[in-house]
């Protein structure tokens, strides 16, 4: 399937294919959706396979930024860039200022910041050739590391969801067994060791490994995580953990994590709502990285501010679950509806703006 048959399936307005051969750079740059305003997205830097795999990670990634930012309530769009990392020849400053310059084409209508495989550093490099980024240090003017927030708000997605199975929001006690261990998960993890849940983790990096035995994490074996007693499993990593392979598998109530795209398709998600499981819209609960972002940009940024707006994230996810209940559909399904619903009123709005 071509670029344009892709964009026409998932409904994109723009995609921007990039190429800088002296730097090794060559990617996407997907714009899902700016109804609601410019699109704020990461860029992704990952060794993919195929420049097809590359293509549709940025056109799936950057539908779910639209839908998150609609459910977060923010003036933002969708959107998402990839770089197609050569492991061999790595990641440099001058690739990431050619990228800079590739953002800086579009006008604004992209705005930037951090993803898997993008740090603060790669950030700097980008603004020297376009101010549309978001996520630069905060001694620099920026709203810092985005996972902090991110942590925050898939902590209370967690408590919306117990609290809607349990009859309490309480986490102490409760088991947590955690696919990942990067910067999102040990954020989520601080917070749930505070309030006194039992948490373990998997991760095939040394890095995360050991944060996690540093707090005092019990560690799992990334082969059998999903087979872990638990009261709430966690996807922390890549996108597609929660399929028909790994569903059988879970042993939890609830799933609710950090990573982006969780379900393999709608079909899992569906069958999760039929077997009694609370599953937490991936999107719904890990916006908390795009609402420190959307604070820096329409400022001014404090952390107060930002973490402020992360809380409402418990409500959210507490009004697609009544949803849920109400029309009994899966949690997926009542997400998307919220975030379509919100869409569907600033497209009317726009088009008596324009006198349509």
């Amino acid at each position: 399937m071509g670029m344009l048959e892709h964009m026409e399936e998932y409904g994109h307005e723009q995609v921007l294919a990039f190429s800088d051969p002296e730097v090794g750079l060559k990617g996407f740059i997907a714009v899902h959706d700016t109804t609601l305003g410019p699109a704020l997205g990461g860029v992704r830097i990952w060794p993919y396979k195929t420049e097809e795999d590359a293509l549709k990670d940025s056109l799936l990634l950057s539908r779910a930024m639209t839908y998150k930012s609609a459910a977060a309530g923010l003036f933002l769009g969708g959107g998402k860039s990839v770089i197609i990392l050569d492991p061999n020849r790595g990641k440099t400053d001058e690739m990431m200022e050619s990228f800079g310059r590739f953002v800086h084409s579009l006008g604004g209508l992209y705005i930037t910041t951090t993803d898997v495989g993008s740090v603060g550093r790669d950030l700097e490099c980008i603004a020297r050739q376009t101010p549309y980024v978001s996520g630069l240090p905060i001694d620099q003017g920026g709203s810092g590391d985005t996972s902090i927030m991110t942590g925050l708000g898939v902590y209370l997605g967690m408590k919306a969801c117990a609290k809607h199975l349990w009859g309490s929001d309480s986490l102490t006690g409760l088991r947590v067994a955690m696919q990942g261990f990067g910067k999102v998960a040990s954020h989520t993890a601080q917070h749930l060791l505070d309030e006194g849940a039992l948490v373990a983790a998997a991760d095939i990096s040394e890095a995360g490994k050991a944060k996690a035995m540093a707090m005092g994490v019990e560690l799992l074996d990334p082969e059998t995580v999903y087979d872990a007693p638990c009261d709430i499993f966690s996807p922390n990593a890549m996108g597609g953990a929660i399929n028909e392979t790994t569903i059988p598998r879970i042993k939890a109530r609830i799933i609710a994590g950090g990573a982006n795209n969780q379900l393999m398709t709608p079909a899992d998600g569906l069958t999760l709502h039929k077997k009694g499981v609370v599953y937490a819209p991936d999107y719904l609960i890990n916006a908390g990285g795009l609402i420190n972002a959307a604070t820096e940009i329409d400022g001014p940024y404090t952390i107060e501010r930002a973490e402020e707006r992360t809380r409402r994230i418990y409500d959210r996810m507490s009004e697609a679950l009544a949803l849920s209940a109400r029309e009994d559909i899966p949690t997926y399904a009542a997400a998307d509806r919220l975030a379509e619903e919100r869409l569907r009123a600033a497209r009317m709005d726009n088009k008596v703006y324009a006198g349509a």
